[in-house]
């Protein structure tokens, strides 16, 4: 498990049967499914009365999360099962530099009822760091071991990628 700002990063387990592999299942109070479109660089949002919890099915996104005025960069993708805790308060959003759609799961646990204001966009207070974005997502398709993720952090002004949590 990795960890960053009450942000949650999990492998996880899964059980073979046969040729198929179960993964461990989410508890949630709702689950959704969400498509970020192709070539999508989203602005971000906050949840005051929900936890997300994220897990790509299909494709590949960027989770940017923006605490203490520093966006952090979280390569996300089918290849790697995770799951991705975003606990309320935490502004975040998706980039989707890719020709294809990114499906994923969205398992939500409601810490009170559904508020409106919870999916409303905010503005971007800088700008994203796009070619950041581009780097960290080309070193993933060369990056075969856990170790080289790791070892890909870049820090660009106020911009900060963490593969770490890639791994």
């Amino acid at each position: 498990m990795s960890s960053v700002k009450g942000i949650e990063v999990h492998p996880l387990t899964s059980v073979k049967g046969g040729m198929t592999e179960f993964y461990t299942p989410q508890s949630s109070h709702e689950t959704m499914v969400v498509q970020i479109p192709p070539q999508t660089i989203d602005d971000l949002f906050v949840h005051k009365s929900q936890t997300d919890q994220i897990l790509v099915v299909k494709g590949r996104f960027v989770l940017v999360t923006l605490i203490n005025r520093q966006y952090e960069y979280i390569p996300l993708s089918d290849r790697r099962p995770l799951l991705v805790k975003i606990p309320p308060g935490v502004l975040h959003g998706a980039i989707n530099l890719d020709s294809e759609p990114c499906v994923l799961v969205n398992a939500v646990l409601r810490h009170k009822p559904v508020q409106e204001r919870d999916y409303l966009p905010w503005k971007r207070p800088f700008p994203y760091d796009i070619t950041a974005v581009e780097a960290i997502l080309a070193q993933l398709n060369t990056t075969s071991s856990e170790e080289e993720l790791k070892s890909i952090t870049t820090t660009a002004g106020a911009a900060k990628i963490n593969p770490a949590f890639a791994s």
